[in-house]
C-alpha cells in the first residue's frame, strides 16, 4: 500500500465521513436566502450585524440538531484505520461550525486528530483551511489530497493546488469530471488514490 502518492489526506465531513440530514431548502426559507445561493455568502452579505447573527443562529440550531443524528458512512472506519496504520496523517476540513463538527466526530468515534471548521478559516471553496493543514504537516499541497462529496470540495482543492477525490455514492454529478479521481464506495479510496497523478498538481503549484 506504499504506492499511495500522497503524504496526507484531508476529508470533508458531512456526506463524506458521516451522514447529514440538513434541509438546506428549509434553512434558506427561514433566513430568506434565495434558492441556489450559497448560505454562508448570503449571511455575510446581510446589511447589519444583528441580521447576520440571527441568521447564523438559525444555521447553528440546524447543525447542532443534525449532529445528534449523524452516523458513520459505511466503509469509513476500516479505511481510516488502514490509512492510520500506513502512517498517513488525516484531517477534516468542513463548512460546519466548530461545535457541531466536534460533536459529530466525538459521537461517531472517528480517529481524526486535526479538524478545521468555518470558525478557523474562511469556508470552502476558499483554500485557506486546506493550505493550513498542509502547512501544519509541512507537506506541499500537491502531495496531499482532499476527499469530499460536493463541488465546493473540488473547487477548494483546485484553489489549493491539491488533488481532489470526489465521493459520489449515488448519482455521478455533472462536475465529477473536475475531480482527479471519483469513487462510488468508500472502500475504493485506497485503490483510487494509488492512481493519482500528483505531478499534474505539482506542475500547477
Amino acid at each position: 500500500m506504499d504506492r499511495i502518492p500522497v503524504k496526507g489526506i484531508i476529508f470533508d465531513l458531512d456526506g463524506t465521513l458521516v451522514t447529514s440530514e440538513l434541509d438546506f431548502s428549509l434553512i434558506r426559507a427561514q433566513i430568506g436566502c434565495p434558492s441556489g445561493q450559497d448560505l454562508l455568502s448570503y449571511i455575510n452579505s446581510l446589511p447589519s450585524p444583528y441580521m447576520r447573527e440571527e441568521a447564523m443562529n438559525i444555521v447553528h440550531q440546524h447543525e447542532l440538531c443534525d449532529a445528534q443524528h449523524c452516523e458513520v458512512i459505511p466503509g469509513v472506519k476500516p479505511v481510516l484505520t488502514q490509512l492510520s496504520q500506513m502512517g498517513i496523517p488525516l484531517a477534516v476540513v468542513t463548512r460546519n461550525f466548530a461545535k457541531a463538527a466536534h460533536l459529530k466526530l466525538k459521537a461517531t468515534g472517528l480517529p481524526i486528530p486535526l479538524t478545521l471548521t468555518r470558525d478557523d478559516a474562511p469556508a470552502k471553496p476558499d483554500p485557506t483551511a486546506l493550505l493550513r493543514v498542509a502547512q501544519t504537516w509541512q507537506v506541499p499541497s500537491y502531495q496531499c489530497v482532499y476527499v469530499g462529496d460536493y463541488l465546493y470540495d473540488i473547487q477548494a482543492a483546485h484553489n489549493a493546488q491539491m488533488p481532489s477525490c470526489l465521493f459520489a455514492p449515488n448519482n455521478i454529478p455533472h462536475y465529477a469530471e473536475q475531480a482527479d479521481v471519483v469513487i462510488r464506495d468508500f472502500s475504493q479510496l485506497v485503490d483510487a488514490l494509488c492512481t493519482l497523478d500528483i505531478n499534474r498538481c505539482r506542475d500547477l503549484a
